[in-house]
């Protein structure tokens, strides 16, 4: 048999994604999985649910179809609140070709919802490839990334016909990328981390710059801080008298090792000072983010130190020391793949109380929290969410972006009450899929699993959803087949939340299980190193054991085990197929294959990741599944975005 492959040579993070035709990817992919497994003889059903048509496994009708799937999902960007309290959110449109726009709360219930951004316009920045921190509200002003040219603009909230007016130079093309702004009341500027791809477009200079917003002519960005590799987080003090930031330095990711600062600004708005608050300690091996200054001006932060994750910690200026205001085994923050993470807002209550209103990671799901740091005690919230990403204050209220195994991602108002400790309201303000919970009767809701590694003493975890129709039943004595997922990044995880494209396959009798292999995030830096130096080991073993484990637990058909993944989980799909008998069929999505040419052709944010995850020429050449097409023996299928700039460099071959 002749089997034709188009194998994606370069590229695997996670944040990267493209739009298909509504009926071809999950058709496809199905095809060929489903062809590559047989499927067992249909028996009479149990006496124990005789109400659902017994069929195998696999073939089960479902509404969830792929036109549901791809047109189900838009996606967020962000949110902010305007001067009065008015919910902004950016969203991106599959509808629009994935155009993004800033959207404003209905004024009134029963209104829709406002577009601000015009309609030749698109909020976007390319600012590290990723982007993430497009635009920054201020009172009746926001400031944003316009996709096109990657110019910033200011538009004016209270007015209808207000038009973006641009900010920066135009520079010809879009080779200037700003992201993570925030604005400065003392100068009237707009301070955000600049990239300038004009010299070099594989190593930008990136800087932290301020851009004037009362000037009639545009102007140059003024370099406030320069001279290392990356920076984000760039945050004022009320008075614009202090800034930090963030910054690293080749060869480390932020998650690896960063740096805290703080700058002192002169009358004349330049930084005249700099200490190091976090990160200068060589006994110390640290990651702080996501730094924020209180009403009080006293600099909060969460950092991986001493107990390798992310807490919440505190800057004590006068003596330059740092002190934790809240310790736990459990990840307040994430990854900075994309600029803008907000995982924690000062709030206060009645008694004029200033707390924290917080989220945090633990055992596979997210927990919202209102933290005293004063006392040190932490009041968990009771709401129905139990993923949540960004956190905004309102006008007596939070905004949460969040999910769970029945809701998708979504924008939340919980109202709390006078003490600021339990929520006594919550309204989906915003939802990726609106119209998801007609299927909520077909939903297979996850399971987190534990399961042994080939490493004694080491274990990793996985959701499982098994197969669930109300309509059918599988076939006595038959055991699903089993599609297992592996995440891009890898340093990234993944999370039991809707995700209709998962309930496509459970719906119609797949068991499916999606893996977070060591080196995921969300279990603390121990976890997350594991994959340093094995990237196409342990993520791979991890996936086989997985499979395994599902097997000897009687939860699947062991003779039709399917694997799948995007990105760098294409990578990990291709080398599971390549280098394990695990496995009958796999669909890889703009996955690496060689990994030389990825390390190569990789843009300036990765270009020392993957010798951190990889190692030396051997390995490079040894885990690159290209160089071993002989090994794969099972039925494959591969996708490939045209315009993915990224993963940009298909090889066909035929395998006979």
């Amino acid at each position: 048999m002749a089997l034709s492959f188009i194998l994606p040579l370069t590229r695997f993070s996670h944040h990267y994604s493209f739009t298909l035709n509504s009926n071809s990817k999950s058709i496809h992919i199905a095809r060929t999985l489903i062809s590559a497994i047989s499927t067992p003889t249909n028996s009479m059903s149990s006496s124990s649910e005789v109400s659902k048509t017994a069929a195998p496994f696999g073939s089960w009708k479902s509404p969830i179809t792929s036109d549901v799937v791809s047109g189900s999902s838009k996606r967020l960007g962000g949110t902010a609140v305007d001067s009065l309290g008015r919910l902004i959110w950016l969203e991106s449109r599959p509808t629009e070709s994935g155009r993004s726009v800033l959207v404003r709360e209905a004024e009134k219930a029963g209104e829709e919802p406002v577009d601000i951004t015009p309609k030749d316009f698109g909020v976007r920045t390319l600012a590290q490839e990723y982007g993430g921190g497009a635009f920054r509200v201020f009172g009746d002003t926001v400031v944003f990334s316009n996709y096109k040219d990657q110019r910033l603009y200011k538009q004016s909230l209270d007015s209808k016909d207000s038009s973006p007016v641009p900010l920066t130079p135009d520079y010809g093309e879009p080779v200037v990328s700003y992201a993570d702004g925030v604005f400065d009341a003392r100068f009237n500027c707009y301070v955000t981390v600049q990239e300038d791809r004009r010299e070099n477009k594989l190593n930008p200079t990136t800087t932290i710059v301020a851009i004037g917003l009362g000037n009639k002519d545009i102007q140059e960005p003024e370099v406030l801080i320069g001279g290392n590799d990356f920076y984000a987080f760039p945050r004022l003090d009320s008075k614009g008298e202090k800034i930090a930031w963030i910054e690293w330095s080749h060869p480390n990711m932020p998650w690896d090792k960063t740096q805290l600062w703080v700058g002192y600004i002169s009358e004349t708005g330049e930084v005249y000072k700099r200490i190091c608050v976090a990160g200068s300690d060589s006994k110390l091996v640290e990651s702080p983010t996501e730094p924020k200054w209180s009403p009080d001006g006293e600099l909060f932060f969460i950092t991986d130190r001493k107990n390798g994750f992310w807490n919440i910690y505190k800057w004590i200026e006068s003596e330059n020391e740092v002190v934790a205001v809240y310790t736990v085994d459990a990840e307040f923050s994430g990854p900075l793949w994309v600029f803008g993470l907000n995982s924690y807002e000062f709030i206060q209550s009645n008694e004029k109380k200033n707390l924290i209103a917080c989220s945090y990671r633990q055992n596979g799901r997210s927990y919202l929290g209102i933290l005293d740091f004063v006392q040190g005690s932490l009041s968990l919230l009771d709401i129905p969410f139990t993923d949540i990403d960004n956190i905004t204050s309102g006008n007596h209220c939070l905004y949460v972006e969040g999910a769970s195994a029945v809701n998708p991602s979504s924008v939340a108002k919980v109202i709390l009450d006078e003490h600021k400790s339990k929520a006594v309201e919550f309204e989906i303000i915003w939802s990726s899929s609106p119209d998801s919970l007609k299927y909520k009767s077909y939903f297979s809701l996850p399971e987190l699993i534990e399961f042994p590694t080939e490493v004694s003493g080491q274990n990793a975890y996985a959701f499982f959803y098994p197969p669930t129709n109300p309509m059918y039943q599988g076939s006595q004595g038959e055991k699903p087949p089993l599609l297992l997922k592996s995440h891009g990044g890898p340093t990234a995880e993944t999370r039991g939340m809707l995700n209709l494209s998962i309930q496509y396959w459970t719906s119609r009798g797949w068991a499916f299980v999606d893996v977070n292999y060591g080196g995921s995030t969300g279990y603390g830096r121990e976890y997350r190193d594991r994959l340093l130096g094995r990237w196409g080991i342990v993520d791979v073993n991890d996936c086989c054991s997985c499979a395994k484990f599902l097997v000897d637990s009687g939860k699947v058909d062991g003779e039709r085990l399917c694997i799948t993944g995007g990105s760098a989980g294409g990578y990990t799909t291709l080398a599971a197929l390549a280098f394990k008998e695990t496995f009958k069929a796999g669909a890889s999505l703009y996955g690496v294959a060689d990994l030389g040419l990825l390390r190569a052709e990789t843009h300036k944010f990765e270009s020392h990741y993957i010798d951190n995850l990889v190692g030396n020429e051997k390995d490079y050449f040894e885990r690159s599944p290209i160089n071993f097409v002989d090994k794969f023996s099972c039925p494959i299928i591969l996708f490939q975005g045209l315009e993915d700039k990224v993963n940009r460099f298909p090889f066909a071959f035929s395998l006979s």
